[in-house]
């Protein structure tokens, strides 16, 4: 196998998952990598493990290095099962090993496994002695699971950072300079928007402890290890957490009989004609998992959709529903769409998008049946005006 080092004493063990493409809703067709990394010093320690169908792999990996039974330490920086349900075969390899893990996570691998390994709970501050290297823990509940933490190598200086700085991307180059920063950045923020989004605050606060630390690499749990851009990924991560925006206005619907479409696309041309950004998705065409990563830094949202039994389509109500769980922040929104004997889609939008906590900011637009010259001058006009309200926002 090709063995890949971060550094003189780590080695990247993980895995490369090239075939999965839905990540627990969330589309992933570059594939998943399931990071595992493995410190030589007078202690072995493996940082996290994979998914369980490549713990073979990661063994393999591990024994080309060194016996697996001779791993002292496995950090559990999270208990998510594409993290840790490897776990078990590693500790059938080395039974003397010590887990350690905070006390969430404790509790849910004794809950995941029915195993009750040789534990070592630990808490912010705590530091775990290698020889010429010490790893120091730092919790950060709810980033994005109560038991998650990150990990740093002193002396090494690598931060070990779980979830936090991923990308899903399948590729054979495992670091930032081998790959196109672009592309990297595009998986990163499609990564936080659809993950991370919800926890802004706990990312400012967890960057905020980190700036405190000197970084040569991060290796995330997710994606390339980053050892060129750190002050890229680190910007753009306090960027999110703020919830900062910029002139872009995301238009989201779907239409029946066509109504609603001529709508979104009159109002779209309203936002162009403004100079700010316009982006128009389909939803029943659309992947709400990219839809979801462009408005993450877009300070407008606009939401579509024609009245179906009083409500609003299931596909423009599934991305509502999503929207809700990830709370988005900094943003101004409005409802539109066409009805036939009665409304109600207008109403309902409204409303998920208020719980979303997207400020409405403009009274939507709606119409019967099918719009005429005078009421597609309106939605474009319309556009026009929301733009305005964002440009004078920002």
């Amino acid at each position: 196998m090709n063995t890949v080092k971060l550094s003189e004493s780590v080695y990247y063990v993980g895995a490369v998952d090239w075939n999965l493409r839905d990540f627990h809703g969330y589309t992933t067709p570059r594939g998943v990598t399931y990071n595992s990394y493995l410190i030589i010093d007078e202690k072995v320690c493996l940082i996290d493990t994979v998914k369980a169908p490549f713990a073979r792999e990661l063994l393999e990996r591990i024994s080309q290095i060194i016996d697996p039974g001779k791993i002292d330490y496995v950090i559990t920086n999270h208990i998510e099962p594409d993290h840790s349900s490897g776990l078990p075969a590693v500790m059938t390899r080395a039974p003397h090993a010590k887990v350690l893990l905070t006390e969430q996570g404790r509790t849910g691998i004794i809950k995941h496994y029915q195993q009750n390994y040789d534990f070592q709970v630990v808490k912010e501050g705590d530091v775990l002695d290698l020889g010429c290297n010490k790893l120091q823990f730092v919790p950060v509940p709810m980033l994005h699971w109560p038991d998650s933490m990150i990990s740093y190598l002193t002396g090494e200086q690598i931060l070990f950072s779980n979830d936090a700085f991923g990308q899903h991307i399948s590729t054979t180059k495992r670091f930032d300079d081998e790959n196109e920063l672009p592309e990297l950045i595009y998986e990163a923020e499609k990564y936080y928007a659809n993950i991370l989004q919800p926890f802004g605050k706990m990312v400012v606060k967890a960057i905020n402890k980190l700036n405190e630390l000197p970084i040569k690499i991060i290796a995330p749990s997710h994606g390339v290890v980053w050892r060129k851009h750190i002050p890229d990924i680190v910007a753009k991560y306090q960027d999110w957490g703020h919830g900062n925006t910029v002139g872009k206005v995301v238009i989201a619907y779907d239409s029946m009989w066509g109504s609603t479409e001529r709508m979104a696309r009159q109002i779209l041309d309203g936002v162009a004609s403004t100079g700010v950004t316009g982006k128009l998705y389909k939803l029943s065409v659309a992947d709400r998992s990219e839809v979801v990563r462009d408005m993450l830094e877009a300070g407008g949202v606009l939401i579509g959709s024609p009245t179906l039994n009083n409500g609003m389509m299931p596909t423009t109500g599934a991305l509502m529903t999503y929207l809700k769980g990830l709370r988005p922040t900094g943003k101004i929104g409005a409802a539109f769409g066409a009805y036939g004997w009665g409304g109600g889609a207008q109403k309902a939008i409204e409303e998920m998008l208020s719980s979303s906590g997207i400020a409405l900011e403009q009274p939507g637009i709606s119409l019967k049946w099918v719009p005429d010259a005078a009421e597609l001058d309106k939605c474009f006009e319309f556009g026009r005006e929301f733009a305005h309200k964002l440009f004078n926002k920002i």
